[in-house]
């Protein structure tokens, strides 16, 4: 179960990069419920790519955890992930919106909830 958990947070983290590098002026009104004009997006644009590939490395951090054979190794790499997971969400929840800490933050606590407690 955490394995499937912990993939789902990377593939979450895979649309993140797919939208914050690829489609942030199509669909960031949209996800941001319009609180911003659609120059805002073509202005950040830039700065989402780069946000993009973070998330990107956070996926595939994940995806390599669960591909390493060692348990202590597999568990403590994705478990260095998730953390950086929590604080990510953290900061963006206090600059930019409070959701991203229940979008990001959330998932990944659980996940390592669901390890302490396994």
């Amino acid at each position: 179960m955490l394995t499937i958990l912990i993939l789902c947070i990377a593939g979450l983290h895979l649309y993140f990069l797919w939208f914050e590098m690829f489609s942030w002026e199509r669909h960031g009104r949209k996800i941001f419920g319009g609180r911003y004009g659609a120059e805002f997006f073509t202005q950040t644009k830039s700065m989402a790519a780069n946000q993009g590939i973070y998330n990107g490395f956070l996926a595939a951090g994940l995806i390599w955890s669960r591909l390493i054979t060692d348990a202590y190794w597999r568990d403590h790499v994705a478990l260095f992930f998730l953390g950086c997971i929590v604080v990510a969400g953290i900061v963006g929840a206090m600059t930019a919106d409070r959701k991203i800490f229940f979008v990001q933050s959330v998932p990944a606590l659980a996940a390592i909830g669901w390890w302490w407690i396994g």
